[in-house]
């Protein structure tokens, strides 16, 4: 698809999340973590002041279709499938009424983070029982690869496997189609955006920075990452002034 999309729509932000808790200050990685007080914080603002919380599809035929947007459009993803997810966030979203992307590591779910860096806890992933009840109960699961490699490193035959591979084992578990996918650590290459497209996936989500409206294709979607230190003023910054496009290397590359 071509990008189509008046240059008058509204911004619309896709926001990045990772684990969801009560976690103390952490001292490197900030992105990867989102207290729970805040997150309630942020979502009750969302609610308060009238942002539309939309689906992955619903952006999709706004950016690429004939559907018009809503003003001040918000979609909410989550990276990697923590268990967490399940006890702090999705309770805190179900009560708004807000729908969600999870991204899943397909050979681990039910297991550990084992790709964290040094000083972060492995932490616990979601099963396959607990990810088909949140399925059932409105939760949209996308891959996220089968192990979390950085792509472009990868030779194209391990890119496919771990592209491909991640969505027939992620559509066995859910009994449901995988549409969604979201590159690892935002690294990818031309080879990687193309096997996403061979696939069958709808879209591609990055780490490049910016408004959803500055993507190209559906395939290199930019996003905004939400940190452990974004007080309000800090999410609103993020939500109402963090548009341009905000591209890490080539192309067809966001490290």
């Amino acid at each position: 698809m071509s990008r189509s999309i008046p240059s008058a729509a509204p911004p619309v932000s896709v926001l990045m999340y990772h684990q969801v808790g009560p976690f103390a200050p952490p001292a490197s990685h900030r992105a990867g973590y989102c207290h729970v007080r805040r997150f309630g914080a942020q979502m009750a603002w969302l609610r308060r002041f009238g942002y539309h919380v939309i689906g992955l599809d619903r952006l999709l035929d706004g950016l690429f279709g004939d559907t018009p947007l809503p003003p001040r459009a918000v979609v909410l993803t989550f990276d990697d499938g923590y268990e967490n997810f399940r006890e702090h966030a999705w309770p805190i979203l179900r009560r708004h009424g807000f729908p969600a992307t999870v991204f899943l590591v397909a050979e681990r779910v039910g297991g550990r983070a084992e790709w964290l860096g040094d000083g972060q806890t492995r932490a616990a992933l979601m099963g396959a029982d607990t990810v088909r009840a949140l399925h059932a109960e409105g939760v949209t699961f996308g891959s996220h690869t089968l192990s979390h490699p950085r792509l472009s490193r990868l030779e194209e035959a391990d890119q496919r496997r771990e592209i491909v591979d991640s969505k027939a084992r992620l559509e066995d578990i859910l009994g449901a189609e995988v549409r969604h996918f979201c590159y690892p650590y935002g690294d990818y290459d031309a080879r990687s955006r193309n096997l996403v497209a061979e696939a069958g996936y709808a879209s591609g989500l990055t780490c490049i920075r910016g408004a959803a409206n500055t993507a190209d294709n559906p395939l290199e979607i930019p996003r905004k990452a939400i940190s452990y230190g974004d007080n309000l003023i800090g999410y609103l910054w993020k939500l109402h002034a963090k548009h341009a496009r905000k591209d890490r290397g080539g192309a067809a590359r966001a490290a």
